[in-house]
């Protein structure tokens, strides 16, 4: 078996074409048409992976990301109808992995669940994945920001850049190095992805920085700058 998914979407058809396509690539899938009905059925059966639709009766999608984000860092794929840059702004902020607009074509689809499943699959190692600089510590073992006494709780991708950035100091990576690298997979959708990240990084580190500094380096992408090693 290749994992298991929880298909979360009020249009039955989408979510029976979604499992029938997951199915014959060897998925195990449950099924939910509402967020009461998703979150019961994400602590019940303990998913691989989640897809999950943002317009959704009673708790809406975005609800049902905040509250699988307060105990669970699984990979979310939001599916929505809403293409607007906002919406997918508000759905990464929220700790979604990625977003896939309707209609969209099912082979696609299957793609992204299997590449975001292989990169959380290569990630897990026994070795201590930690960095740490003056007054900032990145944890991938528990996937905690500590900044100074402080500890903050990212949302997985936004913890994922940082700790990749840092891992690194003083390399510049481009939006799309950075996608292929953090995301682990060619993405299908814009560089913006990267941006938003980063801003909502900024907003969080800004005041702590000692010797070092998140920075855009204009016409190439972004670096972890280090003047001093501790």
């Amino acid at each position: 078996m290749q994992g298991t998914c929880l298909v979360v979407d009020d249009d039955k058809n989408i979510c029976q074409l979604v499992r029938l396509y997951l199915e014959k690539d060897g998925y195990a899938v449950t099924t939910a048409y509402d967020g009461q009905t998703a979150l019961a059925a994400f602590r019940a059966s303990s998913p691989d992976i989640v897809i999950l639709d943002l317009m959704l009766p009673g708790i809406d999608g975005m609800d049902v990301c905040r509250e699988i984000r307060k105990t669970s860092s699984v990979p979310i794929i939001m599916l929505t109808a809403k293409g607007e840059t906002l919406d997918k702004i508000l759905g990464l902020e929220m700790g979604a992995d990625d977003y896939i607009v309707k209609p969209f074509e099912p082979k696609e689809l299957v793609a992204r669940v299997k590449a975001v499943l292989r990169r959380c699959g290569e990630k897990a190692t026994p070795e201590e994945q930690i960095v740490r600089y003056s007054g900032i510590s990145v944890s991938l073992v528990n996937y905690e920001l500590t900044l100074g006494e402080e500890t903050i709780n990212l949302p997985p991708k936004e913890l994922e850049l940082l700790y990749h950035l840092a891992s690194h100091p003083n390399r510049v990576y481009t939006r799309e190095q950075l996608l292929e690298e953090v995301w682990g997979f060619d993405y299908f959708g814009d560089s913006r992805t990267v941006d938003v990240h980063v801003k909502r990084l900024r907003e969080k580190l800004e005041g702590h920085e000692d010797g070092w500094q998140l920075k855009t380096v204009w016409g190439v992408g972004y670096k972890f700058e280090v003047k001093t090693l501790v």
